[in-house]
């Protein structure tokens, strides 16, 4: 049976069903988003903690972030998953007409695991007929929902105030520490760029001058020593570690691995 994945978008809320098998993968997380699982089971990986959602829960992803993540369908039924983007414009807006202010930055998790309550539960209730509605929803409706998400987070968790109306962006950060803890995910050099709070140009600078090598190479030879650590030392099968080092497909790893160490993976 062929993987299929179905996203129905409303512009910031998003239904997305997946059936058949579990799906890997990675993104930068540009927008909160506040997601509610409706069946099956997600993994999240933020390069420190790992984060299970089965159904029934909600979560809050906050904006740049890197993720690793694993869609888990059910026996026999489907990956189904509801999420509201919000954006900065929507929260901006907010912030300025009840006058909202965030305190001081903190990092903190990159996922909070939100607690039941009723009032979220009938928020998320009133989204699902939507789902099945073949009608295009107007955009001062979508406005509405969103900002009914923004006013149910607050009234539910008003310690989510220092989130959502915290806009500011990326610091420049110790760039080795991050580089060693997200040389997996595999996105581009400007996304890392961003993250460490640098223009591409001086992040390259920066980069060299502590690791005497050029992002890319350094990334290669990095992924390619955890390889070989954790099929030497851990057992691990190359197809069971590619996609999570950083590398887009299988025979790419097989090559760079034979060409670094002289021997293919599997005879490690």
């Amino acid at each position: 049976m062929a993987v299929t994945e179905e996203k129905k978008n409303l512009s910031q809320i998003v239904y997305s069903c997946y059936v058949t098998r579990s799906r890997e993968g990675e993104q930068f997380v540009r927008e909160h988003i506040l997601s509610y699982q409706l069946s099956g089971v997600l993994t999240l990986n933020d390069g420190d903690k790992e984060y299970v959602f089965k159904e029934g829960d909600l979560r809050f992803v906050k904006r740049n972030r890197l993720l690793k993540f694993n869609k888990q369908p059910p026996e026999d039924g489907e990956f189904r998953s509801l999420s509201i983007y919000l954006d900065q414009e929507t929260l901006r807006n907010f912030a300025r007409e009840y006058n909202h202010r965030s305190g001081a930055h903190e990092e903190g998790n990159a996922v909070l695991d939100i607690k039941p309550h009723p009032i979220l539960k009938g928020y998320i209730d009133s989204l699902l007929p939507y789902e099945k509605s073949n009608e295009q929803l107007d955009a001062a409706l979508i406005s509405l929902k969103l900002k009914e998400a923004v006013m149910v987070l607050l009234q539910t968790n008003p310690a989510f105030k220092e989130v959502l109306f915290d806009f500011t962006e990326p610091g420049k950060i110790d760039l080795a520490a991050f580089m060693n803890k997200n040389f997996h995910f595999n996105v581009q050099m400007s996304r890392f760029a961003y993250l460490t709070g640098r223009s591409l140009a001086t992040f390259k600078r920066d980069f060299e001058k502590i690791f005497h090598l050029s992002p890319s190479r350094w990334l290669q030879q990095k992924r390619l020593e955890e390889a070989h650590y954790l099929i030497k030392k851990k057992g691990r099968a190359p197809s069971d570690i590619y996609l999570d080092l950083g590398f887009e497909d299988l025979s790419h790893f097989s090559f760079a691995f034979k060409k670094h160490y002289g021997l293919a993976p599997s005879k490690i």
